[in-house]
Protein backbone atom coordinates (compact mmCIF):
# COMPACT_ATOMS: atom_id res chain seq x y z
CA UNK A 1 0.00 0.00 0.00
CA UNK A 2 1.02 3.64 -1.12
CA UNK A 3 2.58 5.31 2.36
CA UNK A 4 1.91 9.27 2.40
CA UNK A 5 4.20 11.66 3.05
CA UNK A 6 2.55 13.30 6.25
CA UNK A 7 4.46 15.08 9.12
CA UNK A 8 7.34 12.38 9.42
CA UNK A 9 11.09 12.60 8.34
CA UNK A 10 12.59 16.18 8.69
CA UNK A 11 9.46 17.78 10.77
CA UNK A 12 9.15 14.89 13.05
CA UNK A 13 11.75 16.70 15.19
CA UNK A 14 10.17 20.32 14.75
CA UNK A 15 7.09 18.19 15.82
CA UNK A 16 8.15 17.20 18.95
CA UNK A 17 9.79 20.74 19.88
CA UNK A 18 6.41 22.14 18.93
CA UNK A 19 4.23 19.63 21.04
CA UNK A 20 6.48 20.35 23.88
CA UNK A 21 6.16 23.44 23.80
CA UNK A 22 2.35 23.95 23.64
CA UNK A 23 2.12 21.71 26.44
CA UNK A 24 3.93 24.24 28.85
CA UNK A 25 1.73 25.18 30.86
CA UNK A 26 0.13 29.01 31.73
CA UNK A 27 -3.20 29.90 33.33
CA UNK A 28 -5.99 29.04 31.71
CA UNK A 29 -8.57 31.24 29.56
CA UNK A 30 -11.31 32.43 31.71
CA UNK A 31 -13.45 29.98 33.07
CA UNK A 32 -16.36 31.18 33.96
CA UNK A 33 -18.46 30.31 37.35
CA UNK A 34 -21.86 31.84 38.82
CA UNK A 35 -20.15 35.40 38.23
CA UNK A 36 -18.85 34.87 35.44
CA UNK A 37 -14.85 35.08 36.66
CA UNK A 38 -12.94 32.16 38.09
CA UNK A 39 -10.36 34.16 40.77
CA UNK A 40 -8.02 31.06 40.24
CA UNK A 41 -8.31 28.85 37.88
CA UNK A 42 -6.99 25.87 37.90
CA UNK A 43 -7.64 24.13 34.62
CA UNK A 44 -5.34 23.23 31.81
CA UNK A 45 -3.59 25.32 29.75
CA UNK A 46 -5.53 27.04 26.84
CA UNK A 47 -2.64 27.55 23.80
CA UNK A 48 -1.97 29.53 20.85
CA UNK A 49 -0.55 26.80 18.50
CA UNK A 50 2.67 27.64 17.46
CA UNK A 51 3.99 25.99 14.26
CA UNK A 52 4.45 26.83 10.46
CA UNK A 53 2.09 24.16 9.69
CA UNK A 54 -0.63 23.84 7.64
CA UNK A 55 -2.67 26.79 7.95
CA UNK A 56 -6.57 26.07 6.55
CA UNK A 57 -8.58 30.02 6.06
CA UNK A 58 -11.18 29.87 9.30
CA UNK A 59 -14.69 29.81 8.36
CA UNK A 60 -16.55 32.51 10.14
CA UNK A 61 -18.65 29.93 12.67
CA UNK A 62 -15.66 27.06 13.08
CA UNK A 63 -12.45 28.35 13.21
CA UNK A 64 -11.53 31.69 14.91
CA UNK A 65 -8.54 32.92 17.61
CA UNK A 66 -8.26 30.94 20.84
CA UNK A 67 -6.17 32.89 23.46
CA UNK A 68 -6.06 33.79 27.07
CA UNK A 69 -9.23 35.71 27.64
CA UNK A 70 -9.53 38.99 29.88
CA UNK A 71 -12.23 39.23 32.34
CA UNK A 72 -15.86 39.47 30.68
CA UNK A 73 -18.58 37.50 31.81
CA UNK A 74 -18.68 35.59 27.96
CA UNK A 75 -15.88 34.01 28.28
CA UNK A 76 -12.67 34.65 26.09
CA UNK A 77 -11.61 37.18 24.13
CA UNK A 78 -10.28 37.79 20.20
CA UNK A 79 -6.67 37.41 18.89
CA UNK A 80 -6.02 39.17 15.21
CA UNK A 81 -7.43 36.70 12.58
CA UNK A 82 -5.29 34.14 11.53
CA UNK A 83 -3.17 34.97 7.97
CA UNK A 84 -4.84 34.19 4.94
CA UNK A 85 -3.08 31.16 2.78
CA UNK A 86 -2.54 31.64 -0.90
CA UNK A 87 -4.96 30.19 -3.02
CA UNK A 88 -4.13 27.55 -5.14
CA UNK A 89 -4.07 27.35 -8.80
CA UNK A 90 -5.79 23.71 -9.29
CA UNK A 91 -9.78 23.41 -9.20
CA UNK A 92 -10.73 22.41 -5.69
CA UNK A 93 -12.45 25.38 -4.05
CA UNK A 94 -10.56 25.65 -1.55
CA UNK A 95 -7.30 23.88 -2.59
CA UNK A 96 -3.95 25.53 -1.63
CA UNK A 97 -0.76 25.32 -3.80
CA UNK A 98 1.17 22.91 -4.15
CA UNK A 99 4.43 24.81 -3.12
CA UNK A 100 2.93 27.46 -0.41
CA UNK A 101 6.03 29.12 0.97
CA UNK A 102 7.42 28.55 4.40
CA UNK A 103 4.06 26.03 4.99
CA UNK A 104 3.82 23.36 2.34
CA UNK A 105 7.70 22.16 2.91
CA UNK A 106 6.74 21.36 6.27
CA UNK A 107 2.78 20.07 5.82
CA UNK A 108 3.13 18.09 2.94
CA UNK A 109 6.04 16.64 1.08
CA UNK A 110 4.67 16.18 -2.90
CA UNK A 111 2.33 13.20 -3.02
CA UNK A 112 3.56 10.99 -5.71
CA UNK A 113 1.15 8.71 -6.09
CA UNK A 114 1.74 7.89 -10.20
CA UNK A 115 4.01 4.98 -10.14
CA UNK A 116 1.28 2.67 -7.23
CA UNK A 117 -1.87 4.47 -8.43
CA UNK A 118 -1.47 2.23 -11.55
CA UNK A 119 -0.69 -0.81 -9.27
CA UNK A 120 -3.40 -0.65 -6.97
CA UNK A 121 -7.31 0.34 -6.13
CA UNK A 122 -7.91 4.24 -6.31
CA UNK A 123 -11.37 3.79 -4.66
CA UNK A 124 -9.47 3.82 -0.90
CA UNK A 125 -6.90 6.90 -1.96
CA UNK A 126 -9.03 9.54 0.74
CA UNK A 127 -9.06 6.95 3.08
CA UNK A 128 -5.31 6.14 3.03
CA UNK A 129 -5.20 9.83 2.67
CA UNK A 130 -6.93 10.13 6.31
CA UNK A 131 -5.08 7.71 7.67
CA UNK A 132 -1.58 8.71 7.03
CA UNK A 133 -2.73 12.18 8.81
CA UNK A 134 -3.24 12.79 12.11
CA UNK A 135 -5.24 15.03 14.03
CA UNK A 136 -2.49 17.53 14.76
CA UNK A 137 -2.25 18.37 11.38
CA UNK A 138 -6.09 19.65 11.40
CA UNK A 139 -5.53 22.18 14.06
CA UNK A 140 -5.33 25.39 12.60
CA UNK A 141 -1.87 27.68 13.81
CA UNK A 142 -4.50 29.80 15.56
CA UNK A 143 -7.97 29.63 16.69
CA UNK A 144 -10.48 30.41 19.60
CA UNK A 145 -11.11 27.75 22.39
CA UNK A 146 -14.24 28.92 24.83
CA UNK A 147 -14.15 26.89 27.22
CA UNK A 148 -16.66 26.50 30.47
CA UNK A 149 -16.29 25.64 34.01
CA UNK A 150 -19.38 23.65 34.93
CA UNK A 151 -20.39 25.87 37.77
CA UNK A 152 -21.26 28.51 34.95
CA UNK A 153 -24.89 29.78 34.93
CA UNK A 154 -26.81 28.28 31.93
CA UNK A 155 -27.96 31.18 30.51
CA UNK A 156 -24.83 33.33 30.89
CA UNK A 157 -22.88 30.49 29.05
CA UNK A 158 -25.57 30.45 26.24
CA UNK A 159 -24.84 33.99 25.86
CA UNK A 160 -20.98 33.24 26.19
CA UNK A 161 -21.60 31.17 22.50
CA UNK A 162 -23.10 34.04 20.94
CA UNK A 163 -20.72 36.71 22.17
CA UNK A 164 -18.15 34.49 20.90
CA UNK A 165 -19.70 33.04 17.70
CA UNK A 166 -18.63 29.75 18.40
CA UNK A 167 -21.08 26.84 18.70
CA UNK A 168 -19.78 24.51 21.48
CA UNK A 169 -17.64 24.56 24.52
CA UNK A 170 -16.12 22.02 26.26
CA UNK A 171 -16.78 21.73 29.93
CA UNK A 172 -14.14 21.82 32.84
CA UNK A 173 -15.06 20.14 36.30
CA UNK A 174 -13.07 21.95 38.84
CA UNK A 175 -13.65 18.82 41.40
CA UNK A 176 -12.18 16.31 39.12
CA UNK A 177 -10.05 18.69 37.18
CA UNK A 178 -10.77 17.40 33.89
CA UNK A 179 -13.28 17.95 30.62
CA UNK A 180 -16.83 16.45 31.27
CA UNK A 181 -18.48 16.93 28.63
CA UNK A 182 -19.49 19.51 25.53
CA UNK A 183 -21.95 22.37 26.08
CA UNK A 184 -23.74 22.75 22.62
CA UNK A 185 -26.40 24.67 20.84
CA UNK A 186 -28.79 21.44 20.97
CA UNK A 187 -28.63 21.65 25.51
CA UNK A 188 -30.19 25.17 24.34
CA UNK A 189 -33.12 23.54 22.47
CA UNK A 190 -33.47 20.65 25.05
CA UNK A 191 -33.93 23.11 27.82
CA UNK A 192 -36.29 25.21 26.19
CA UNK A 193 -38.23 22.42 24.45
CA UNK A 194 -38.68 20.74 27.67
CA UNK A 195 -39.30 24.20 30.25
CA UNK A 196 -41.43 26.33 27.76
CA UNK A 197 -44.68 26.88 29.16
CA UNK A 198 -46.15 29.89 27.36
CA UNK A 199 -44.58 33.37 26.66
CA UNK A 200 -46.49 34.57 30.46
CA UNK A 201 -44.04 32.42 31.94
CA UNK A 202 -40.49 32.84 32.53
CA UNK A 203 -37.97 30.22 31.98
CA UNK A 204 -37.03 29.75 35.45
CA UNK A 205 -34.78 26.61 34.73
CA UNK A 206 -32.90 28.75 31.75
CA UNK A 207 -32.62 31.79 34.22
CA UNK A 208 -31.00 30.06 37.69
CA UNK A 209 -29.56 26.75 36.45
CA UNK A 210 -26.00 26.33 36.53
CA UNK A 211 -24.58 23.70 33.93
CA UNK A 212 -24.12 21.29 36.40
CA UNK A 213 -27.46 21.44 37.66
CA UNK A 214 -28.86 20.90 34.17
CA UNK A 215 -26.46 17.95 33.45
CA UNK A 216 -27.51 16.32 36.61
CA UNK A 217 -31.14 16.74 35.69
CA UNK A 218 -30.87 16.50 32.00
CA UNK A 219 -28.04 13.13 31.85
CA UNK A 220 -29.57 11.68 35.28
CA UNK A 221 -28.05 8.03 35.53
CA UNK A 222 -26.60 8.18 31.64
CA UNK A 223 -23.18 10.29 32.33
CA UNK A 224 -21.08 8.53 29.55
CA UNK A 225 -17.11 9.69 29.51
CA UNK A 226 -16.46 12.62 27.03
CA UNK A 227 -16.05 11.57 23.74
CA UNK A 228 -12.69 13.23 22.63
CA UNK A 229 -9.16 12.24 20.72
CA UNK A 230 -5.54 12.83 20.80
CA UNK A 231 -4.02 14.94 18.39
CA UNK A 232 -1.72 11.96 17.42
CA UNK A 233 -4.61 10.22 16.38
CA UNK A 234 -5.31 9.31 12.66
CA UNK A 235 -7.44 11.95 10.93
CA UNK A 236 -9.73 8.71 9.80
CA UNK A 237 -10.22 7.75 13.44
CA UNK A 238 -11.94 11.15 14.02
CA UNK A 239 -13.93 10.20 11.10
CA UNK A 240 -14.80 7.20 12.81
CA UNK A 241 -15.33 8.35 16.16
CA UNK A 242 -17.92 11.36 14.25
CA UNK A 243 -20.03 8.90 12.95
CA UNK A 244 -19.54 6.14 14.80
CA UNK A 245 -20.62 8.27 17.97
CA UNK A 246 -23.60 10.33 16.47
CA UNK A 247 -21.89 13.56 17.07
CA UNK A 248 -20.72 16.71 15.33
CA UNK A 249 -18.07 17.91 17.67
CA UNK A 250 -14.66 16.02 18.33
CA UNK A 251 -12.32 17.82 20.81
CA UNK A 252 -8.99 17.26 20.38
CA UNK A 253 -7.29 16.45 24.06
CA UNK A 254 -3.62 16.13 24.46
CA UNK A 255 -3.59 12.91 26.67
CA UNK A 256 -0.19 14.34 27.93
CA UNK A 257 -0.87 17.75 29.56
CA UNK A 258 -5.11 17.59 29.49
CA UNK A 259 -5.32 20.66 27.35
CA UNK A 260 -8.20 21.03 25.28
CA UNK A 261 -6.64 22.02 21.56
CA UNK A 262 -9.35 22.21 19.20
CA UNK A 263 -12.47 20.97 18.11
CA UNK A 264 -12.82 18.43 14.95
CA UNK A 265 -16.01 18.75 12.96
CA UNK A 266 -17.50 17.29 9.76
CA UNK A 267 -16.88 20.27 7.64
CA UNK A 268 -13.34 21.02 8.99
CA UNK A 269 -12.54 17.16 7.92
CA UNK A 270 -13.76 17.67 4.45
CA UNK A 271 -12.21 21.13 3.87
CA UNK A 272 -8.81 19.80 4.59
CA UNK A 273 -9.33 16.59 2.13
CA UNK A 274 -10.37 19.37 -0.48
CA UNK A 275 -7.09 21.34 0.18
CA UNK A 276 -5.30 17.86 -1.42
CA UNK A 277 -7.58 16.66 -3.77
CA UNK A 278 -5.92 18.02 -6.74
CA UNK A 279 -2.43 15.80 -5.45
CA UNK A 280 -4.04 12.63 -5.76
CA UNK A 281 -5.73 10.51 -8.28
CA UNK A 282 -9.36 10.60 -8.38
CA UNK A 283 -11.77 7.43 -7.37
CA UNK A 284 -14.16 6.28 -10.30
CA UNK A 285 -16.81 6.45 -7.88
CA UNK A 286 -16.07 10.68 -8.20
CA UNK A 287 -17.99 10.35 -11.17
CA UNK A 288 -20.72 8.33 -10.04
CA UNK A 289 -24.27 9.88 -8.86
CA UNK A 290 -25.64 10.30 -5.72
CA UNK A 291 -28.40 7.99 -6.94
CA UNK A 292 -25.78 5.39 -8.06
CA UNK A 293 -23.87 5.65 -4.55
CA UNK A 294 -27.07 5.65 -2.62
CA UNK A 295 -25.69 9.22 -0.80
CA UNK A 296 -28.08 10.62 1.20
CA UNK A 297 -31.26 9.90 3.11
CA UNK A 298 -34.87 10.19 1.16
CA UNK A 299 -37.54 8.54 3.26
CA UNK A 300 -39.27 9.97 6.58
CA UNK A 301 -37.65 13.24 6.12
CA UNK A 302 -38.43 16.26 8.48
CA UNK A 303 -39.59 19.27 7.36
CA UNK A 304 -41.63 22.22 8.75
CA UNK A 305 -43.67 25.14 7.33
CA UNK A 306 -43.63 28.58 7.16
CA UNK A 307 -46.19 29.04 9.66
CA UNK A 308 -44.91 26.33 11.88
CA UNK A 309 -44.59 27.46 15.33
CA UNK A 310 -40.79 27.59 16.67
CA UNK A 311 -41.63 25.69 19.54
CA UNK A 312 -43.12 23.10 16.92
CA UNK A 313 -39.93 22.69 15.09
CA UNK A 314 -37.83 22.47 18.64
CA UNK A 315 -39.82 19.45 19.83
CA UNK A 316 -39.15 17.79 16.15
CA UNK A 317 -35.01 18.86 16.51
CA UNK A 318 -35.08 17.06 19.99
CA UNK A 319 -37.73 13.89 18.83
CA UNK A 320 -36.29 13.71 15.32
CA UNK A 321 -32.62 13.71 16.15
CA UNK A 322 -31.90 16.35 13.08
CA UNK A 323 -30.12 19.56 12.60
CA UNK A 324 -31.96 21.47 10.26
CA UNK A 325 -35.63 21.09 9.09
CA UNK A 326 -36.42 22.22 5.17
CA UNK A 327 -39.01 24.67 5.11
CA UNK A 328 -41.59 23.97 2.98
CA UNK A 329 -44.71 25.97 1.25
CA UNK A 330 -47.97 24.38 0.30
CA UNK A 331 -46.74 23.25 -3.15
CA UNK A 332 -44.00 21.18 -1.78
CA UNK A 333 -41.63 23.35 -2.50
CA UNK A 334 -38.31 24.33 -0.30
CA UNK A 335 -38.33 27.76 0.32
CA UNK A 336 -35.88 27.83 3.20
CA UNK A 337 -34.46 26.24 5.84
CA UNK A 338 -34.68 26.41 9.60
CA UNK A 339 -31.03 24.97 11.77
CA UNK A 340 -29.79 24.34 15.18
CA UNK A 341 -27.40 27.54 14.84
CA UNK A 342 -30.29 29.62 13.70
CA UNK A 343 -32.04 28.64 17.38
CA UNK A 344 -29.26 29.99 18.86
CA UNK A 345 -30.70 33.90 17.48
CA UNK A 346 -33.36 33.36 19.93
CA UNK A 347 -30.46 33.57 22.94
CA UNK A 348 -28.96 36.66 21.17
CA UNK A 349 -32.20 38.17 20.44
CA UNK A 350 -33.41 37.65 24.26
CA UNK A 351 -36.46 36.17 22.63
CA UNK A 352 -36.93 32.37 23.52
CA UNK A 353 -39.50 33.66 26.10
CA UNK A 354 -41.88 33.43 23.30
CA UNK A 355 -41.57 30.55 21.29
CA UNK A 356 -45.14 30.87 19.71
CA UNK A 357 -43.92 32.83 16.99
CA UNK A 358 -43.76 31.00 13.40
CA UNK A 359 -40.75 30.17 11.82
CA UNK A 360 -40.58 33.14 9.19
CA UNK A 361 -41.07 35.95 12.13
CA UNK A 362 -37.80 33.46 13.87
CA UNK A 363 -35.70 33.71 10.81
CA UNK A 364 -36.33 37.24 10.01
CA UNK A 365 -33.56 37.77 13.04
CA UNK A 366 -30.74 36.07 11.19
CA UNK A 367 -27.39 37.20 12.43
CA UNK A 368 -25.77 36.35 9.41
CA UNK A 369 -26.56 37.00 5.70
CA UNK A 370 -28.54 34.20 3.85
CA UNK A 371 -27.62 33.14 0.53
CA UNK A 372 -30.85 30.36 -0.09
CA UNK A 373 -31.01 26.72 0.62
CA UNK A 374 -28.44 24.91 -1.12
CA UNK A 375 -29.73 22.66 -3.25
CA UNK A 376 -28.63 19.43 -5.57
CA UNK A 377 -30.18 16.41 -7.46
CA UNK A 378 -29.65 12.77 -7.10
CA UNK A 379 -28.14 12.97 -11.07
CA UNK A 380 -25.71 14.82 -9.73
CA UNK A 381 -22.01 13.28 -9.35
CA UNK A 382 -20.42 13.26 -6.15
CA UNK A 383 -17.39 15.21 -7.31
CA UNK A 384 -19.96 18.22 -7.89
CA UNK A 385 -21.53 18.14 -4.59
CA UNK A 386 -18.40 17.59 -2.67
CA UNK A 387 -17.06 20.73 -4.71
CA UNK A 388 -20.76 22.83 -3.93
CA UNK A 389 -20.98 21.50 -0.57
CA UNK A 390 -17.51 22.65 0.90
CA UNK A 391 -17.53 25.75 -1.41
CA UNK A 392 -20.74 27.00 0.36
CA UNK A 393 -19.55 25.88 3.54
CA UNK A 394 -22.88 24.37 4.75
CA UNK A 395 -23.99 21.04 6.50
CA UNK A 396 -26.02 19.63 4.29
CA UNK A 397 -27.70 19.93 0.85
CA UNK A 398 -31.13 19.75 0.25
CA UNK A 399 -31.80 17.45 -2.62
CA UNK A 400 -34.81 18.64 -4.72
CA UNK A 401 -36.60 16.99 -7.59
CA UNK A 402 -37.11 18.79 -11.18
CA UNK A 403 -39.90 20.70 -9.42
CA UNK A 404 -38.14 22.43 -6.63
CA UNK A 405 -39.54 19.78 -4.27
CA UNK A 406 -37.83 17.88 -0.86
CA UNK A 407 -36.94 14.06 -2.04
CA UNK A 408 -34.15 14.30 0.68
CA UNK A 409 -31.00 15.69 2.37
CA UNK A 410 -27.24 15.25 1.69
CA UNK A 411 -25.20 15.93 5.02
CA UNK A 412 -21.45 15.92 5.73
CA UNK A 413 -21.17 12.82 7.76
CA UNK A 414 -23.38 11.22 4.49
CA UNK A 415 -20.27 12.50 2.00
CA UNK A 416 -17.27 11.50 4.74
CA UNK A 417 -19.11 7.91 5.07
CA UNK A 418 -18.94 7.57 0.89
CA UNK A 419 -15.57 9.00 0.58
CA UNK A 420 -13.64 7.71 3.81
CA UNK A 421 -15.61 4.58 5.70
CA UNK A 422 -17.12 2.96 2.60
CA UNK A 423 -13.75 2.38 0.91
CA UNK A 424 -12.46 1.35 4.20
CA UNK A 425 -15.32 -2.05 4.33
CA UNK A 426 -17.26 0.13 6.93
CA UNK A 427 -20.97 0.39 5.90
CA UNK A 428 -23.39 2.95 6.61
CA UNK A 429 -25.01 0.43 8.66
CA UNK A 430 -21.96 -0.12 11.17
CA UNK A 431 -21.32 3.55 11.38
CA UNK A 432 -24.69 5.11 10.95
CA UNK A 433 -25.07 8.88 12.08
CA UNK A 434 -27.60 10.87 12.70
CA UNK A 435 -28.96 12.83 9.68
CA UNK A 436 -27.11 16.80 10.15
Amino acid sequence: MKRFSSLRGIKKRKDQDRRTGRRQSEPHGLLATTSGISSTPTTPTQLTKQTSAFLLEASRNDTVQRSSSSPLDTGQHHSPPAAKPPPCPCSAPLSTSRAVHGLSEDMLEKLDLEDEAVEQSESDIYMRFMKSHKCYDIVPTSSKLVVFDTTLQVKKAFFALVANGVRAAPLWETKKQSFVGMLTITDFINILHRYYKSPMVQIYELEEHKIETWRELYLQETFKPLVNISPDASIFDAVYSLIKNKIHRLPVIDPVSGNALYILTHKRILKFLQLFVCEMPKPAFMKQTLEELSIGTYSNIAFIHPNTPIITALSIFVERRVSALPVVDESGKVVDIYSKFDVINLAAEKTYNNLDINVTQALMHRSQYFEGVMKCNRLETLETIVDRIVKAEVHRLVVVDENGSIVGIVSLSDILQALVLNPAGMTRKESKAETE
